[in-house]
């Protein structure tokens, strides 16, 4: 091109470009807070909030119940330390016979109460506060809803007075320390971490966790296996479970959150706002979220978040084993004892309801993993896991 051309070609006004340019801006903007306020409008942020049975003050109201029920409880037990004639106090319950935990906003202003504060926020921000040993998108709270509240979402209050435990996932007793300990190892995918490794042993991350677990199961009865424990399953259905019709369930009530890639949501800053469901920030192949049962038990309760309860027994299991048919981190025990899949499936997978060692969508289900362990794929014949043929 000549310089006759470049002299010739009109020259923009830069006043009136800044000037588009801010017209543009404040049309995409008031495009993205009409699409904002059309969303809230549909209710589609409803779920988060609060569940649609409940009028919208329901849920303080039954919070300040609580509070003043605990506080009675309170009262009672000190009277009865005052005087052993006096009657023993009565299990703080809520009316629906769940066990009420103390508030960790009432926790005391002591060193005791400053642990029980960090643990509190290693497990409903365990990104942040134990991001050494966290391998994946999790934290703890995502499978312990409410920060380690809501009956059956497996509530810290009620697992905290059942340790020391046998466990047979390990077939020893377990310290409550073992047992956060083997969270981080398969849950939180330590493995990936930066570390590489769940934290050290009797290291402060396990002192505070544990001085919040306490403070929740205050006045709580040893080994009282209480209400609202862990994740109550359904019955399994008469038609067994489906990846298909699990996929159907998944795109109705789940893909809004967790994405339709089952990968979650992260806010612009890469805070983990919905939790992969699978893929490399998921849960491993050794977490117990990876039975269908359990994440079946999971999802009938919990799930859609803010509204627990309105799926159906074979709609939980059904997406359930959909969830579990993709592939996620591995099972940590493969490389510890230097198995292959099926060794890894026969020692660790057998008795339970799940996918791992199958094959699905041509897909060896617990080898994609780094370390190329040998393939076995499952002998010739029925699959050992149900699907109704339906995969």
């Amino acid at each position: 091109m000549s310089d006759h051309d470049n002299n010739d070609r009109p020259r923009k006004d830069p006043g009136r470009t800044t000037l588009r340019r801010a017209l543009i801006a404040v049309a995409i903007a008031a495009g993205l807070v009409a699409i904002g306020a059309g969303l809230y409008a549909s209710g589609i942020y409803a779920p988060i909030a609060q569940s649609p049975d409940r009028e919208p003050d329901e849920g303080r109201e039954l919070a300040e119940e609580a509070a003043e029920r605990r506080e009675e409880w309170l009262a009672e037990r000190q009277e009865y330390t005052n005087d052993p004639a006096a009657n023993p106090p009565a299990l703080p319950v809520s009316e629906e016979g769940y066990f009420i935990p103390n508030d960790v906003a009432d926790a005391p202003d002591n060193e005791f109460g400053d642990s029980v504060r960090r643990g509190y926020e290693v497990f409903t921000n365990t990104q942040t506060n134990a991001s050494e040993h966290v391998g994946n998108g999790m934290n703890c709270a995502n499978c312990h809803l409410g920060g380690g509240t809501v009956p059956g979402s497996a509530p810290m209050w009620a697992a905290a007075v059942e340790y020391p435990a046998f466990r047979g996932k390990n077939k020893i007793i377990n310290t409550m320390e073992d047992r956060i300990h083997g969270c981080f190892t398969y849950s939180m995918n330590a493995q990936g971490s930066p570390s590489g490794s769940p934290p050290p042993r009797d290291g402060d991350i396990y002192k505070d966790l544990q001085s919040f677990f306490y403070y929740m199961a205050e006045g709580a009865p040893l080994e009282g296996n209480l209400p609202g424990r862990g994740y109550s399953t359904p019955p399994e259905p008469e038609q067994g479970y489906s990846i298909s019709r699990g996929e159907t369930v998944f795109e109705n009530n789940c893909a809004v959150c967790h994405g339709t890639d089952g990968g979650g949501r992260q806010d612009p800053n890469g805070r983990w706002i919905f939790p992969a469901l699978w893929g490399d920030d998921a849960f491993n192949w050794g977490a117990g979220m990876h039975r269908i049962n359990t994440a079946a038990g999971f999802i009938k309760h919990n799930m859609p978040l803010g509204q627990g309860g309105s799926l159906t027994d074979q709609q939980a299991w059904d997406v359930a084993a959909y969830i579990n048919s993709w592939e996620r981190p591995a099972d940590p025990r493969q490389f510890r004892d230097n198995l292959s899949v099926a060794e890894t499936d026969e020692q660790f997978h057998e008795h339970t309801p799940n996918w791992y060692g199958d094959v699905i969508r041509g897909d060896l289900l617990g080898d994609g993993v780094p370390g190329e362990p040998t393939e076995q794929p499952p002998s010739a014949g029925a699959p050992r896991h149900r699907d109704q043929a339906s995969r």
